[in-house]
């Protein structure tokens, strides 16, 4: 259903953004598609944020279109979005109000949202236990799945949440982590901002990453960790023969250890004597035959990638994350 055009909830096309003489997004272009969880990533000054205040309208892109259902947001803003929510790091609640006063509050500005839809987006985010206390007295996760029952009080199909997991402890992160792949199994379309590059890496199924308003890649996240750089480990008897024929192979690279972006704890386990190749992986069972036809023992093969953060720093040239 993924790859189908119908399932685009937001599409972004060659969106660009000037404040006075300096361009700020330079053609920036994604979709988000029903029943996804898409990260968006992007170092200090990248147009990260600006980019979102697109998406919702606060600010007016200079051209290209953003659209959701089908909806212009700039040029039919109330019809795309009606079918948003947002929720952008700490939700804004009252504090001396319960959770329930809170909901009803902002159910008022909202039409066709009533009590029975109140008690609903209370059961999805798993508040009914404390739903009338006072808000004061809830935790930082509490609060963060108040404000994201708010955003789904009108029944979005696209929830867009900027630093969701922003000042919450592991077992918070967690909790959260597994409430939004539940929206999206329900067909909800997410948009994720993070500075959590671990979060996103086990949170969503799609990524952009932005630097210097430009997007400089957008897939699947084991598809770009995987494209990011193959790389082979081998452990090979005796190793210099072992050496001699992977070198002579064209389409396999030997590199240092130094030279590779790979988790430290990952390179950590690496052997002294391994041999360390850049290759298609799916050649490793042809070269394998290889070495064992030309009498060298193959103790070990391992495919190792590097993670999303590190595919990341290198894509972006050691930016620091937001």
């Amino acid at each position: 259903m993924r790859d189908r055009e119908d399932s685009i909830v937001l599409k972004v096309d060659q969106v660009k953004k000037r404040i006075g003489k300096k361009w700020i997004i330079h053609g920036v272009s994604f979709d988000v598609r029903a029943g996804e969880i898409f990260g968006f990533l992007g170092p200090n000054g990248s147009g990260k944020t600006t980019t979102i205040r697109m998406l919702v309208d606060l600010i007016k892109p200079t051209s290209g279109q953003i659209e959701v259902c089908g909806y212009n947001v700039n040029k039919d803003p109330e019809q795309a979005l009606q079918h948003v929510g947002c929720i952008v790091e700490n939700p804004e609640v009252y504090n001396y109000l319960t959770g329930w006063e809170n909901l009803e509050h902002f159910a008022r500005m909202q039409p066709h949202v009533d009590q029975t839809r109140i008690q609903e987006v209370v059961d999805i985010v798993r508040l009914d236990q404390r739903i009338h206390d006072k808000v004061k007295t809830y935790s930082l996760g509490m609060r963060q799945r108040l404000g994201i029952a708010q955003a789904l009080l009108g029944r979005p199909k696209l929830l867009i949440l900027d630093e969701p997991t922003n000042g919450l402890d592991p077992k918070g992160i967690k909790e959260l982590r597994t409430f939004i792949r539940e929206l999206a199994d329900q067909g909800m379309a997410l948009f994720v901002s993070s500075h959590l590059l671990t979060e996103i890496q086990l949170m969503c199924d799609r990524v952009a990453i932005i630097s210097h308003g430009r997007v400089l890649a957008v897939g699947d996240v084991e598809d770009l960790i995987e494209e990011g750089s193959n790389y082979v480990v081998w452990q090979l008897e005796p190793a210099h023969k072992g050496r001699e024929l992977l070198h002579a192979e064209k389409d396999v690279e030997i590199v240092n250890i130094a030279d590779i972006n790979i988790d430290e704890a990952m390179l950590a386990g690496i052997d002294q004597d391994a041999i360390i190749t850049q290759m298609n992986s799916d050649r490793t069972s042809d070269l394998i035959r290889k070495m064992v036809a030309s009498g060298v023992q193959v103790h070990t093969v391992q495919k190792m990638n590097p993670t999303l953060e590190q595919l990341f720093l290198r894509m972006t040239e050691g930016e620091s994350i937001e």
